[in-house]
């Protein structure tokens, strides 16, 4: 049987180098550091392989201009362009994957809740479904 993976990977080929966007975005903040990823963002790539992105404002877009062989280089593409545009917004609450631990009690309820799924897999998602939402109510 054949991985998923390579069959996403075949589709995605057919939208040209816009393909490449969502692995540009995972590792942006690593690529260019926190401060860089709060005032400026990728917003698309063109035909020609050039990232435009998006900055906070004009002055940033010029500050960033001046490094932009680096900033290419750090993130893997060949040319980047910057202007300001639309930027997502920081504030707002963080990802599960950056949230501070659950309290203990809570990740026992989750436990509890979901210990007669059998597979070991499905009961990890659930559970961190599960936890989420009891999340929601603290």
């Amino acid at each position: 049987m054949d991985k998923l993976g390579s069959e996403i990977r075949r589709e995605f080929s057919r939208l040209g180098p816009q393909a490449e966007l969502g692995a540009i975005l995972e590792r942006w903040e690593d690529a260019v550091g926190e401060l860089i990823a709060r005032n400026a963002w990728p917003a698309r790539i063109a035909r020609d392989g050039t990232l435009h992105i998006a900055t906070a404002d004009s002055v940033w877009a010029f500050e960033l201009g001046q490094q932009a062989a680096r900033i290419a280089t750090a993130i893997g593409v060949e040319k980047v362009t910057f202007a300001p545009g639309p930027i997502p917004d920081r504030s707002v609450a963080p990802s599960p994957e950056y949230a501070p631990p659950a309290p203990p009690e809570l990740v026992e309820e989750a436990r509890a809740l979901t210990s007669s799924i059998e597979d070991v897999e499905l009961r990890e998602s659930v559970q961190r479904a599960v936890l989420s939402s009891l999340r929601k109510g603290v």
